[in-house]
């Protein structure tokens, strides 16, 4: 593990893992700040500010920095989470200063032009029509919404029109000032990347990023609440999303947690795509998840199935949670710790995957954290601690349920609940 790590005396984190046998650099900015840390009428602000970071700066147009990183065969993109927001780049190793630089200017000088807000707030309008377009993506921003009613981190992070629309320039600069600070900034290459050039290129370039807010950053300590969620929609399937509240990364159940989540529906031989789609064909897609913040975690499982079908899948998923906290074999606990140490050595073979995750290690834990190290946590896991945790996440918490599409024989949430706390027992009501 070649990672080296300088915190500059402006308090900006620089790492790099230098993988020699490469000619290419993943490099990127990670923001320890997303749509949680907006205030109340901020709602989608974060997105927005990361599409406008692109469309232009002091020395820039938006067309000038997209030319010039394509001119050199690079890529340079955003995304906008939760809780964090990066901006990232891939180019030969010659072209990291150029990268640098871009990246450095689209974070420091960034014009927020009206005409450019004005078209972008179209742009994003667009985009959440299309996801209002999509069942399965609303499926899950209305699951959020429910497990976390009335606030910030169930909100989605597009925004609404309203809110979109609404937002000025000064907003935006003022979101930037009070979460954009060195303090909360990851700057990382993988790849061909030297780490004292690199890091002596960054610290030339994000002098000027602030070193503190401008005011205390937002964070609404969560509360899980779950709940019932529905939307009756003309479409060939059902999307059900059924999710219980998870483990946060910090906490002891958060690895078990995604052990659990990948022997119940974590690929093709997982309990759930064995027995509702290979045994019983009752979908065409089933599988479970979890997903920790910093205070809090969701652990969902999706199914995507007909109407018709409804009736028949959610108690047979029911009787799948509740025997995982009846059994668990040695053999489904090897064949996730494996398919996870797959996933974390496949991921060395990509310098951008592995620039993403010393980023996301660096704002969770303060340090990068080895593989070996990783695994060593996973061995700790018992058949023993995974059937209590399935007993305490599936059966002694409120459930949330969101569900899009022909759901009218979707049985109530009471009758689910019912069938959740009673072990042993699949009433009539929760099959419908």
């Amino acid at each position: 593990m070649n990672v080296e790590i300088t915190r500059l005396a402006s308090g900006l984190t620089v790492v790099t893992e230098t993988m020699p046998h490469l000619e290419s650099v993943a490099l990127g900015v990670w923001i320890k700040s997303g749509s949680r840390n907006e205030t109340e009428d901020e709602h989608g602000i974060a997105h927005l500010l990361e599409h406008m970071a692109f469309k232009g700066t002091a020395r820039r147009s938006a067309r000038d920095i997209a030319e010039e990183i394509e001119n050199v065969g690079g890529e340079l993109n955003a995304a906008t989470s939760t809780e964090t927001t990066s901006y990232y780049a891939r180019v030969l190793r010659d072209h990291v200063p150029l990268a640098v630089d871009i990246l450095a200017d689209i974070l420091t000088e960034s014009a927020f032009d009206e005409e450019e807000l004005r078209r972008e707030k179209h742009v994003i309008l667009q985009e959440i029509g299309a996801a209002n377009d999509t069942p399965d993506d609303v499926v899950f921003d209305k699951f959020s919404e429910v497990a976390y009613r009335g606030q910030t981190i169930g909100r989605p992070i597009l925004g609404t029109p309203d809110t979109v629309k609404g937002f000025t320039p000064g907003q935006i600069r003022n979101y930037l000032s009070r979460n954009y600070t060195t303090d909360r900034m990851f700057v990382v290459a993988a790849g061909a990347v030297d780490h004292a050039t690199f890091t002596k290129q960054v610290e030339e370039r994000f002098a000027s990023l602030p070193m503190t807010p401008s005011s205390p950053p937002v964070l609404e300590v969560a509360r899980y609440i779950g709940g019932d969620v529905r939307e009756t929609r003309d479409l060939m399937d059902a999307q059900v999303l059924l999710g219980f509240e998870g483990k946060a990364y910090h906490m002891r159940d958060f690895y078990c947690s995604q052990i659990l989540a990948n022997i119940l529906g974590g690929g093709m031989s997982s309990r759930l795509f064995q027995e509702v789609r290979e045994r019983r064909g009752l979908c065409y897609s089933v599988y479970a998840f979890h997903w920790g913040f910093s205070d809090t975690g969701i652990f969902g499982i999706h199914a995507a199935t007909g109407g018709s079908e409804l009736p028949t899948l959610v108690p047979v998923i029911i009787d799948e949670l509740r025997k995982s906290s009846e059994t668990i074999h040695q053999q489904e606990i090897d064949r996730a710790r494996a398919q996870i140490r797959a996933q974390l050595l496949m991921g060395q073979e990509s310098p951008a995957a592995r620039a993403g995750q010393i980023a996301r290690q660096m704002m969770l834990y303060g340090r990068p954290i080895p593989n070996p190290e990783m695994m060593e946590r996973l061995e700790g896991i018992t058949t023993e601690r995974l059937t209590d945790l399935a007993g305490r996440l599936f059966f002694d918490t409120v459930p949330t349920l969101s569900a899009v599409g022909p759901i009218e024989q979707l049985a109530p949430l009471t009758d689910i609940s019912t069938a959740l706390s009673t072990p042993g027992i699949q009433t009539k009501k929760a099959a419908g």
